[in-house]
């Protein structure tokens, strides 16, 4: 191996210096909430919180995992991501399989169809009208039904299937299997990296929506986590929080005196950002080739 001169010397440095400060500005606001919301609120308040919480306590973590609506808007969350990926993921990829069927007539006046929504939607009123003459207003499927298909994801499925092996197929069509039977024992099984990639993308965008369900939900039993961190953020709710707890103890009530608005938020924030940032190091090793699948020349 050659020995690297000065001047490569002094670029790698260069590299690693700016690698490590970009990283350390991606990160330290994430580790910035994490410590504020272990810091004591009205310590907070004061200024200050940089790396370390200056008076460590749980209390901010206390009043998010005893509030009802809470709890109930971070499992409508789970619950919608877990199904909303799951359905989303394999209309998406029988819609793909399908643009790649040579007998389908007409399939290139369909992917115009397709890519046209991607640049012209109807608006946000349309849409309202369209969700509610569907009868989805304060439905879970309002979650569901609208994102069932990604043109873009649809796209990404499309080039990887048309990059299978056709020898494949017709091995599989000579021992009398179907479409369907093509699809769900040979073609999904060897789309494991784009199938992990589009998922956790998709499980991303599910998780962290608060839109939808702000203009489509009204039942408070239906608001996702995410909807009830922008109502903490819009409004002082601390109180009204406060008051799912229990006051009969002054010891509560003195608690309930250390709560900042901005604690409470940073709280909320990292129980409604940790799941999905574990999910993460599950798929990492899918990222490189299910990210460039989409890139590859057909």
């Amino acid at each position: 191996m050659a020995r690297l001169g000065f001047s490569d010397k002094l670029m790698m440095i260069f590299i690693y210096v700016f690698l490590i400060v970009l990283s350390f500005s991606a990160f330290y606001p994430f580790w910035n909430a994490l410590v504020v919301s272990l810091n004591l609120g009205v310590d907070t308040a004061k200024g200050g919180i940089t790396f370390w919480p200056r008076v460590f306590t749980w209390e901010n973590y206390e009043i998010v995992f005893k509030d009802d609506r809470l709890i109930n808007g971070f499992f409508v969350s789970v619950a919608r991501t877990v199904v909303g990926t799951i359905t989303a993921i394999l209309m998406t990829a029988i819609l793909a399989y399908g643009m790649t069927r040579r007998e389908l007539i007409g399939k290139n006046y369909f992917m115009f169809f397709f890519v046209f929504t991607m640049y012209f939607g109807g608006g946000l009123i349309p849409s309202y009208l369209l969700i509610s003459s569907l009868g989805l207003m304060n439905k879970f499927l309002v979650f569901i039904i609208p994102a069932l298909i990604s043109v873009w994801n649809m796209i990404i499925f499309r080039t990887f299937f048309k990059s299978l092996p056709v020898g494949l197929e017709e091995s599989a069509q000579i021992d009398g299997a179907t479409n369907w039977g093509i699809f769900f024992r040979i073609v999904l099984p060897l789309s494991g990296p784009v199938i992990a990639t589009l998922s956790l993308f998709t499980a991303v965008a599910h998780w962290n929506d608060w839109f939808t369900p702000s203009i489509y939900i009204t039942n408070e039993n239906l608001v996702p986590i995410q909807t009830m961190l922008r109502q903490i953020l819009n409004a002082n709710i601390v109180t009204d929080m406060s008051s799912n707890m229990d006051t009969a103890s002054i010891a509560r009530l003195d608690q309930m005196r250390t709560i900042t608005t901005k604690s409470l938020t940073m709280a909320t924030m990292m129980v409604a950002t940790m799941p999905i940032v574990m999910v993460y190091p599950f798929v990492q090793k899918y990222f490189v080739k299910g990210v460039l699948i989409g890139s590859l020349k057909e």
